[in-house]
C-alpha cells in the first residue's frame, strides 16, 4: 500500500478513526468482561497484585471446607456427648430406683416349745456356705455364793454367857439367838445357819465360812457390834459374793433369736433381717437371689425365700444402659474422624500452615464404660446391698462429672473454630474486595465512554468523507 499516497487531512481523520476504533474495543472488552484489567499488559502491578490477593483468598477458602468439616465433627462429637450424659442419667435413675425399693421377700416361721437344733441359711446374699443360728439355749452351771466371816475362834474366844439374848439374822430373819450356855452353841449356830442359807457352814478357827453351791445369793448380820466380836459377823448387812443360780438348756424366744440375727456385729448383717410376727420368727431375704432356708425339729416354714424381682430386673436394665453408651460412642463420627474413640482432629487456620490446633478427648482415651471406670456388668446380686448401690452411684457421678467436661472442652474448641471460621470468611472477603478495586472496571464510566467514542467515531468518519471530498474537487478540474 505504499504506492498509495493520501493527502494529510485523510491520514489525519484516518488515523483519529482508526485510534477511536482501538479505544472502543478496550471499552467494549472492559464492559464484558468487567474489569479495567485483563492481563499483565493493562497495568502489571495491579494485575500481580490482584493475582496473588485472589490466590490467597483461594487458599482461604479450601481452608474453609476443612473448619467446616472440623465443625462438623465436633458436632458429631456432641451429640454423642449429649446422648451418652443422658445415658449416664438414665443408668443413675435405674440404681436410685433399685436403692429406693424395699420390696424384700418374708417368710414367717412357728417356733416350738421342743424346737431343738440350728436354723441354716445358704443362696441369697449368703452364698453357699451356710449360715447357722442354734434354735436353743445353753446350759448355765451354778456359780456357789460364799461368804467368809473374820477369823474368830468360836470355841475358845467367846464368853457365850456374855452375849445371851443376842441374835444372828440371814436374809432379816433371826435364825440363831445366843443363850448363857457355855457349851454346844457352836454347833447349834452352824445348824442354823446351814438350815438358814441351805449351804455347808464351816466354823472354825478362821472364823464362819458359807458355801451355796447352787448359787443363791443371801445376806447375813450380827444383832450389834458385840455380837459382831463374838462371831466375825458384821452388825451391818452383808452381802455374799454373787452367785449364779444353775439355768438349764432350752429354746430360745422369738425376740433372743431376733436380736441375735440382726446384731450390727453379726453374720448376717446385711444378709438377711429378722423380725417378731406376732410370737413367730419372721426372716426377711435382703437379696435378689432365692434364699434356702433349713429348718430343725420344731420349727414350720417355706423352705425357700424368693428374693427381690424389682432389683434384678433394674440390673438388666442398668446393663442394657451400659451397652447403649459404650455403641452411642462408637457411633459419634463424621468424615472417618470420631473423637470420642480417641482420634485426634487437626484443623489449619492459615495458608502457612502456622496457625492450627489439635482437638482430641483428655488424654486421647475413648469415652467408654472402661476408661469412665463404670462397671462393665450389673449382675443381680450386685444390686443386694446398699451400700454397694451407692458405691455404683458413686461411679456413675465420677464419670458424668467427666463426661460434662469433656463436652465443655469439645464446646470451647468449637467456639475457637467458629469464630476463626468468621475470621477466614471476613478475611477472604477482604481480600477478594481488595483485589477487585484494583481490576474491576467502573461499568457505567466504561459505558460512558464507549458512548463518547462512538460519537467521536462518527464525527471521524464524517471528517474523514469531508477530506476525501477536498480531494475528489481535482477531479472537477480534470473534467
Amino acid at each position: 500500500m505504499g504506492d498509495i499516497s493520501l493527502s494529510k487531512a485523510v491520514r489525519s481523520n484516518l488515523l483519529s478513526l482508526q485510534n477511536t476504533a482501538q479505544l472502543m474495543a478496550q471499552t467494549q472488552n472492559r464492559l464484558a468482561t468487567g474489569n479495567k484489567v485483563n492481563s499483565a499488559l493493562d497495568n502489571p502491578t495491579n494485575f500481580f497484585t490482584a493475582s496473588s490477593l485472589n490466590s490467597r483468598a483461594g487458599d482461604l477458602n479450601q481452608l474453609m471446607d476443612s473448619m467446616a468439616n472440623g465443625i462438623q465433627t465436633l458436632e458429631a462429637a456432641d451429640n454423642g456427648l449429649s446422648a451418652i450424659t443422658k445415658t449416664l442419667e438414665s443408668m443413675q435413675s435405674t440404681l436410685r430406683q433399685a436403692r429406693q425399693d424395699k420390696s424384700f421377700q418374708t417368710e414367717s416361721y412357728t417356733i416350738a416349745d421342743n424346737a431343738s437344733g440350728n436354723i441354716s441359711f445358704s443362696g441369697g446374699a449368703i452364698g453357699d456356705d451356710p449360715l447357722t443360728i442354734s434354735m436353743n439355749t445353753e446350759a448355765v452351771d451354778a456359780t456357789p455364793a460364799t461368804y467368809s466371816g473374820a477369823a474368830v475362834d468360836l470355841s475358845t474366844d467367846v464368853d457365850w454367857a456374855a452375849h445371851e439374848g443376842e441374835t444372828i439374822s440371814v436374809n432379816g430373819e433371826v435364825v440363831y439367838t445366843f443363850t448363857d450356855a457355855t457349851t454346844g452353841q457352836k454347833a447349834a449356830l452352824q445348824a442354823a445357819l446351814e438350815t438358814a442359807t441351805g449351804g455347808t457352814v464351816t466354823i472354825d478357827g478362821d472364823g464362819i465360812a458359807i458355801e451355796v453351791e447352787d448359787g443363791t445369793n443371801f445376806s447375813i448380820q450380827s444383832s450389834n457390834a458385840a455380837a459382831a466380836t463374838a462371831t466375825g459377823i458384821s452388825a451391818t448387812e452383808t452381802t455374799t459374793d454373787d452367785g449364779v443360780l444353775a439355768v438349764p438348756a432350752g429354746v430360745k424366744s422369738v425376740d433372743d433369736l431376733v436380736k441375735e440375727i440382726n446384731d450390727k456385729e453379726g453374720q448376717f448383717v446385711g444378709k438377711i433381717r429378722a423380725s417378731n410376727d406376732n410370737g413367730k420368727l419372721r426372716i426377711e431375704n435382703l437379696s435378689t437371689q432365692d434364699l434356702e432356708v433349713g429348718t430343725p425339729t420344731g420349727v414350720k416354714g417355706e423352705a425357700t425365700i424368693e428374693g427381690n424381682s424389682v432389683r434384678a430386673d433394674l440390673s438388666r436394665q442398668y446393663n442394657e444402659l451400659r451397652d447403649q453408651l459404650d455403641k452411642l460412642a462408637d457411633d459419634a463420627s463424621f468424615n472417618g474422624i470420631n473423637l470420642l474413640r480417641g482420634d485426634k482432629l487437626t484443623i489449619t487456620f492459615n495458608e502457612t500452615g502456622t496457625s492450627s490446633i489439635d482437638i482430641n478427648t483428655k488424654g486421647e482415651e475413648a469415652i467408654n464404660s472402661a476408661n469412665l471406670k463404670i462397671s462393665t456388668w450389673m449382675n443381680e446380686a450386685d444390686l443386694d446391698s446398699d451400700s454397694n448401690i451407692d458405691d455404683e452411684l458413686d461411679k456413675l457421678k465420677a464419670g458424668l462429672n467427666q463426661v460434662r467436661s469433656q463436652s465443655s472442652a469439645f464446646g470451647s474448641n468449637l467456639s475457637i473454630v467458629q469464630n476463626r471460621q468468621a475470621f477466614t470468611k471476613n478475611m477472604i472477603n477482604t481480600l477478594q474486595t481488595g483485589a477487585a478495586n484494583l481490576t474491576l472496571a467502573d461499568m457505567n464510566e466504561e459505558a460512558a465512554n464507549l458512548l463518547a467514542l462512538q460519537t467521536r467515531q462518527s464525527l471521524s468518519s464524517s471528517s474523514l468523507s469531508l477530506a476525501s471530498q477536498a480531494d475528489q474537487s481535482v477531479l472537477q478540474l480534470i473534467r
